[in-house]
């Protein structure tokens, strides 16, 4: 009897050596060559209120997830006159910023960063990046798409968007977590945060780095990557249990 349990258990560990092989290894090794030198010992926090929480069924057996603070719906104006929504970056990983056109202090060190970001995730699946005015009354469309073309933008993955003064506003303090308002001592008038926001694809906030620094930037970049292994490892995780079920 002992002897014949002994035998199942290195059964079972054998077969889940082999389904570990097929399963995650694979997605290790992508991340791996994808990303180049990064760090990948660390998870990344969620910022904001938790929500509360909601229970679910995994193999069976009941667990607590907790509800994180998310990005709520929205919708604004980009720069080729779409009309783009929070649907637009569903499932994506994605880094937001507010800035105005005019501005002649941090803005275009970030949207100098914000390109770099671009240039280095483009080869990266559902990857996108968003900029709000906080001018929208002088930042048209046109406005937008000058200063994309200006800052050479890849507007199909990068979003210059424009709306409502208070809906942009109100996203900004109460979505992304990031100051935006008018303010007359401000240079040019309107004072905004610095910070780019990570955001993941369930559009949980995971991060802030100062938009105007190329170290915080080198952080956003690796910590992108670091969301992108914590998909491919939940994803195989979730292999496994199919096939262990089955």
């Amino acid at each position: 009897m002992e002897e014949n349990t002994k035998k199942k258990a290195t059964s079972n560990v054998k077969k889940f050596g082999i389904l570990f092989i097929i399963l995650v290894l694979p997605s290790l090794i992508y991340v791996l060559f994808s990303t180049g030198k990064h760090n990948l010992s660390h998870s990344l926090p969620y910022y904001g209120e938790r929500q509360g929480v909601k229970k679910v069924m995994v193999d069976g057996k009941e667990r607590i997830d907790t509800l994180y603070h998310t990005v709520p719906p929205f919708s604004f104006t980009n720069c080729d006159g779409r009309t783009i929504t929070d649907k637009d970056l569903d499932s994506c990983i994605y880094v937001a910023d507010f800035f105005f056109t005019t501005c002649m202090g941090i803005c275009p060190k970030m949207n100098s960063q914000m390109r770099r970001v671009q240039e280095r995730m483009a080869n990266y699946p559902k990857f996108k990046l968003i900029s709000h005015t906080v001018d929208p009354l002088r930042d048209t469309v046109e406005a937008l798409a000058a200063y994309a073309e200006r800052v050479q933008a890849d507007t199909k993955n990068w979003y210059f968007v424009t709306g409502e003064k208070k809906d942009i506003y109100e996203l900004g303090v109460k979505g992304y977590l990031v100051a935006t308002e008018e303010d007359a001592n401000a240079e040019g008038g309107f004072l905004h945060s610095p910070m780019l926001v990570l955001v993941d694809r369930e559009k949980h906030i995971r991060g802030f780095y100062d938009g105007t620094s190329v170290v915080a930037v080198d952080s956003l970049i690796e910590d992108i990557k670091v969301l992108y292994f914590e998909y491919e490892a939940r994803k195989a995780g979730e292999k496994y249990r199919i096939t262990k079920g089955k």
